[in-house]
């Protein structure tokens, strides 16, 4: 990183962000969300508004729910939600038609994947491999699920997964993109040596779903969990989505059978009998607001290529590393996000020894990211409407301010 900048760099950079915003094939998207003068760089956390989405919920509320009430799980469509709106996402991440579900946190479908997929499994096999730099959440629910189903949890760094996944291994549970570092995992790699070891792949997606092609059937997974508020732009505390590979659907036993999972929900028979395809990865309730919010979110993805998402992602991501190591001071700074395209997801992490008083200060002057205790600035990087002039702005302001 250098010390000082010339004027010639300086200009040299103003050039280069305007013939990337240039020549953006996505930059019109930007309209299309709710945006002020901040550089928002934080939409791995939460995404921006869309900005149709605030009419839509005054529709929901004031005409399906004010005015149809009750008919509306039928005329206007909210029972069929869940699996109406998992179409929608089902491009974006990879998936044919009829295996995505849309429904409960993410951390209730970590647990209902991680149980079922030891289920999957089958008898003879004890351990549930774990990110060992999983986001905690879902190194707690495995940990539960692990006593609930007499396994044993063992953490492994995602890069050894592969060579980790043995003759006791049910399970492997890993994130697709490390939410600290921003490390891409190789998702293909590990989900066939888990098949080649006869253990099952769980994916967490909430940092990569809206981010980069991830692939499900076309590299063979078997579950995934992804959240919807951060690149999907669902709003906060928007539902989460539920992959089942097809081919296992008839053999997914939920660990947490619901009413509206059952093969004839409105019976209300004592006993389960799940219904057929990815609806039985629903448990109860449909939360219809949120529900609907995010489905009204996903409209501004009609027409996008997640191949050109990626692109720009990479672009962005670059361009903002050029941009550090120009205008930082040296030493001042050390990155932590892989340089390798291969192994990277859609965020910077840089290391920084008083990252919490950085970023207060990074906010205060409208760049809005966030750190991770003790030491880590994290800056997400969403192609749907971040510029490269906001990139540039971005690192001028980090400069000034670690300087």
């Amino acid at each position: 990183m250098s010390e000082t900048t010339t004027p010639a760099t300086a200009a040299a950079l103003d050039d280069r962000a305007a013939a990337l915003d240039a020549a953006d094939p996505l930059a019109a998207l930007r309209e299309r969300f709710v945006l002020d003068d901040t550089v928002y760089l934080d939409g791995n956390s939460l995404g921006a508004l869309p900005k149709n989405v605030a009419g839509r919920l005054a529709e929901v509320v004031e005409d399906e729910w004010g005015r149809l009430r009750i008919r509306s799980w039928d005329e206007s469509g909210w029972w069929t939600a869940p699996e109406r709106v998992g179409e929608r996402i089902a491009p974006l991440v990879g998936a044919a038609p009829g295996q995505i579900v849309v429904g409960d946190s993410t951390s209730v479908n970590v647990f209902k994947a991680v149980v079922a997929a030891t289920r999957l499994a089958g008898p003879g096999r004890d351990e549930v491999l774990v990110d060992a730099a999983t986001f905690p959440t879902d190194g707690y629910v495995a940990a539960s699920a692990a006593r609930l189903t007499g396994h044993t949890v063992r953490p492994v760094a995602a890069g050894e997964m592969a060579a980790a996944a043995g003759a006791r291994t049910a399970a492997l549970l890993v994130n697709h993109v490390d939410y600290r570092t921003g490390e891409l995992a190789d998702l293909p790699g590990i989900t066939a040596a888990a098949h080649a070891a006869g253990a099952v792949a769980v994916w967490d997606l909430c940092h990569s779903a809206g981010a980069l092609p991830v692939g499900l059937d076309e590299h063979g997974v078997d579950l995934a969990v992804g959240c919807t508020y951060k690149y999907l732009n669902g709003g906060p505390g928007a539902p989460a989505f539920l992959y089942l590979a097809r081919r296992i659907q008839d053999r997914f036993d939920s660990p947490l059978p619901g009413w509206n999972s059952h093969t004839d929900p409105f019976a209300m028979r004592p006993g389960y009998e799940a219904a057929p395809g990815a609806v039985r990865g629903r448990v109860g309730t449909p939360e219809i607001l949120s529900l609907l919010a995010l489905e009204a979110a996903l409209e501004v993805w009609e027409g996008v290529d997640v191949a050109q998402v990626r692109a720009k992602s990479l672009a962005l991501t670059d361009f903002f590393l050029e941009c550090v190591a120009a205008l930082v001071p040296d030493g001042r700074l050390e990155p932590v996000t892989p340089a390798e395209h291969a192994r990277r997801g859609s965020q910077v992490s840089l290391r920084c020894a008083d990252a919490g008083a950085v970023m207060a200060a990074l906010i205060e002057r409208g760049v809005v990211g966030d750190f991770r205790r003790p030491d880590v600035l994290r800056f997400g990087f969403t192609p749907l409407y971040t510029g490269f002039a906001d990139v540039l702005r971005a690192a001028r302001v980090l400069a000034d301010t670690v300087r």
